[in-house]
């Protein structure tokens, strides 16, 4: 259930409501009691996880590999030049 933002014209008192997306939108102010209370556009808070925790370590691995131990890696380089194979 989403939380609404209100503001009343009148008074100018700004508050929060948590109600459900099929409820009407609220006509009165809660402070002054007047009618005429809008309903105010917000950006959102995204998405909330709410529980003991969700680590990566909660999912199982699909192929039993180590997806770091998959990519390519490069021997360092040690500043010299490897020996040239010997001509005949």
């Amino acid at each position: 259930m989403p939380t609404y933002e209100y503001a009343c014209p009148k008074c100018g008192y700004q508050f929060e409501q948590f109600q459900s997306m099929r409820d009407e939108p609220l006509k009165k102010c809660l402070k002054c009691k007047k009618t005429g209370v809008k309903r105010l556009v917000g950006g959102g808070a995204g998405l909330i996880f709410k529980g003991t925790g969700f680590y990566i370590t909660d999912y199982k691995k699909k192929s039993g590999v180590d997806p770091a131990a998959k990519t390519e890696s490069k021997p360092a380089s040690s500043g010299t030049k490897a020996p040239e194979p010997a001509k005949k």
